[in-house]
């Protein structure tokens, strides 16, 4: 790694330093700069706006996210199976990892711009990992068609790009939902500070599941 590149990936582990501990708007060139230890000018020959270091964080969340889907996968043959695993990990991320999941689905960021021209857009990083989902989907749905013996795909079922869709924001609203107390009222879970509640969220999970792929078959 040379000293530009090292340079970079300091400031960028101070962003993400930042956003982990006192959430995304804490974010400036000037904080990440005095968190790295160096000029607060350095950050602008990296970083254009202060939009394209949060893109740059953004990132790191993802690759962190992508990193915990291929553990939780590991030695998980079906696609049901792997969608719940890959379920069960989005939830958890988002619970643990809050300040960091907010930025990372930030609409406003996919395109940052400018951005460095040898530096990926945040869409290169995010569509990668919702591509994966649209194909377990289709691999689910395929296997419902084929115990169902029929001879053709449901006609009337979506496209897979939009179960998958679907089910993603299904996740990311039990994510949010949960983080503010929502859920644990109206299911009569502890409150937050409380147990952790995996059992609750993991019926939620299965339940979405059900809703969007249909009940598991023995």
């Amino acid at each position: 790694m040379t000293e530009e590149s090292s340079l970079r990936e300091r400031l960028i582990d101070a962003g993400v330093d930042l956003v982990l501990t006192e959430g995304s708007a804490s974010v400036g060139l000037r904080e990440t700069a005095r968190r790295a230890g160096v000029s607060h000018g350095a950050p602008r020959r990296y970083f254009p706006t202060h939009d394209a270091l949060l893109s740059a964080v953004a990132r790191r969340g993802f690759e962190d996210l992508g990193a915990r889907f291929e553990a939780a996968v590991a030695g998980t043959t079906t696609p049901r199976g792997q969608l719940e695993a890959l379920a069960r990990v989005y939830v958890g991320y988002a619970l643990e990892r809050r300040g960091m999941f907010e930025l990372m689905f930030r609409h406003d960021l996919l395109d940052s711009v400018p951005q460095a021209s040898d530096q990926p857009r945040l869409r290169e990083s995010t569509l990668p990992l919702f591509g994966h989902i649209t194909a377990l989907v289709a691999r689910c749905q395929s296997e419902r068609d084929a115990a169902q013996r029929t001879d053709r795909p449901n006609e009337a079922a979506p496209p897979p790009a939009v179960t998958a869709a679907a089910l993603w924001s299904n996740l990311h609203g039990i994510a949010q939902l949960w983080t503010w107390g929502s859920l644990q009222l109206v299911l009569g879970a502890p409150p937050l500070g409380g147990d952790p509640g995996d059992d609750q969220r993991d019926r939620l999970i299965a339940a979405v599941l059900d809703a969007h792929l249909g009940p598991m078959t023995s």
